[in-house]
């Protein structure tokens, strides 16, 4: 299996007073538009993926949605194993159920994406420390079934390298 790892794209500030629930954070403006030219840049690099699942936080589902809009990838379907307070265990089990798909994506939040695939790589949470920016994407490709340690990190993109590849 091909996996995908997409950090959400740059959302707004915590502010307890507009959103009482962090989950409930969006993208910013700026956010949207820098990850939709991070999209296309991706799109050059990599065809789509058969299933994108997302965080069901709006900042990561309007991610994939981007990923939909501009990458012509699936439209997301919610995960709430993706969600910000998750493990790397509940998003193994994730993987697992979908382990006859042969490239899916995952969008989601730091730590929980850097820590999986760690855990994917090298067997651990915390065994390799990876910098997940926001809009950034790791590809890593997994021999079997997922289990910890049996991953390749095939690539790791910075949003900036992937806008800077969209012209």
């Amino acid at each position: 299996m091909e996996l995908l790892l997409v950090r959400h794209g740059i959302a707004a500030d915590r502010d307890p007073d507009r959103w009482p629930r962090d989950a409930d954070r969006p993208l910013t403006p700026e956010g949207e538009a820098r990850f939709r030219e991070a999209s296309r840049g991706l799109s050059r690099i990599h065809p789509p993926v058969e299933v994108v699942l997302s965080s069901p936080y709006p900042r990561a589902r309007r991610t994939a949605e981007i990923l939909a809009e501009e990458a012509s990838w699936p439209p997301p379907q919610a995960a709430g194993e993706l969600e910000a307070e998750r493990s790397s265990s509940d998003a193994l089990r994730l993987l697992r159920s979908r382990a006859g798909i042969s490239s899916l994506a995952l969008v989601g939040h730091e730590p929980n994406l850097s820590e999986l695939a760690s855990f994917l790589l090298a067997g651990n949470d915390g065994g390799l420390q990876l910098e997940m920016k926001k809009g950034g994407v790791a590809c890593l490709f997994l021999r079997g079934e997922p289990a910890p340690g049996t991953a390749i990190l095939r690539w790791l993109a910075t949003p900036k390298l992937l806008r800077a590849m969209a012209h």
